[in-house]
C-alpha cells in the first residue's frame, strides 16, 4: 500500500500502524489531522458551489468533523434507543424531531439534554402568552459547546410585534444552551430516568420525590430529586417581563 513514488501515504501509515504496532502514535495522529484538513477543503468546494454569493459563514463557524478522528464508534462510543421510540418519547409525530434518540443516553449527549431544553423553552413561551404554538430547533456541532443556531418558529401564532427571527435572538440570550448549563438548569444528573423510560418524556408532571439510594460503599441514603424538570414553568415571569413592550396593541394588557 504505497504511493507510486514509494512514499507512504497517510492511509498507508494508518494501516501500517495496525499491522506493525508502530510505537510513535503521535506520528499517526498528526497524519490523520492532516487528512482532516484535506477533507475540510474538499467539503468547502462543494459547499461554495451550492451557496449563493456571500452566504458562506465565517471561517470560525465552518465545521467539518469538529471532533477530529472517530477512534471509538458504535455502542462503545454512543448509546440510545432509536427508531419509533423517539416519536413515542416525544410528541407522537405532532412536532418535528431531529432524529436523535435520547432514551438510554446520558445528558452530556445533546440528543437528550437539548431535547429537554427545547421542550422547556417552548412550554414557557406558550405559558407566557407569547404564542399559541411554538416549535424550537437547536443545532449543534459535536465537540462545540455553543449551539450553531436556535430557531423559534411560532407557526404564525405569535402575539408579538417582532419577527420569529428577533424572538429567536432574544430567547438565545435568556437560555444558556451549552450542555453543561442545560444539565445544571434542569438537574439532569439526578437519578430521574427510570420514570422517563415509559409513558413518554413530554407532557408529564414535574414533581419532587424521595428516593432511597445505595452508594458504592453500601451506605443507604434517602435523597430528594425533581422529576421532569423540563416541564416546569419557571421562566414565565421572566419572559413576560422581557417581552411586555413587544405585544401587539390588543394584547398589551
Amino acid at each position: 500500500m504505497q504511493s507510486s513514488g514509494g512514499t507512504l501515504t497517510c492511509e498507508d501509515k494508518f494501516a501500517k500502524a495496525n499491522e506493525d504496532e508502530i510505537e510513535d502514535n503521535n506520528e499517526i495522529c498528526f497524519c490523520m489531522e492532516e487528512k482532516q484538513d484535506e477533507i475540510r477543503e474538499l467539503v468547502r468546494q462543494h459547499v461554495l458551489k451550492v451557496l449563493p454569493e456571500d452566504w458562506m459563514c465565517d471561517e470560525d463557524r465552518f465545521f467539518v468533523n469538529p471532533t477530529g478522528i472517530f477512534v471509538v464508534g458504535g455502542p462503545d462510543g454512543d448509546s440510545g434507543l432509536t427508531g419509533r421510540k423517539i416519536i413515542v418519547d416525544t410528541y407522537g409525530g405532532k412536532g418535528a424531531h431531529g432524529g436523535g434518540s435520547f432514551s438510554g443516553k446520558d445528558p452530556s449527549k445533546v440528543d437528550r439534554s437539548a431535547a429537554y431544553a427545547a421542550r422547556h423553552i417552548a412550554k414557557n413561551i406558550i405559558a407566557a402568552n407569547i404564542a399559541k404554538e411554538c416549535l424550537i430547533q437547536i443545532s449543534y456541532a459535536i465537540g462545540k459547546a455553543e449551539p450553531l443556531s436556535l430557531y423559534v418558529n411560532t407557526l404564525n401564532t405569535s402575539k408579538l410585534s417582532i419577527s420569529d427571527e428577533k424572538l429567536s435572538e432574544e430567547i438565545y440570550k435568556i437560555f444558556d444552551l451549552r450542555p453543561y448549563f442545560i444539565i445544571e438548569r434542569l438537574k439532569l444528573k439526578q437519578p430521574i430516568y427510570t420514570e422517563s423510560s415509559s409513558y413518554g418524556h413530554m407532557g408529564r408532571d414535574s414533581e419532587k420525590v424521595i428516593k432511597s439510594m445505595i452508594f458504592e460503599n453500601n451506605t443507604k441514603k434517602e435523597i430528594s430529586v425533581e422529576l421532569f424538570t423540563w416541564e416546569k414553568l419557571d421562566y414565565v415571569d421572566l419572559l413576560s417581563k422581557k417581552f411586555k413592550n413587544y405585544f401587539k396593541n390588543e394584547k398589551k394588557n
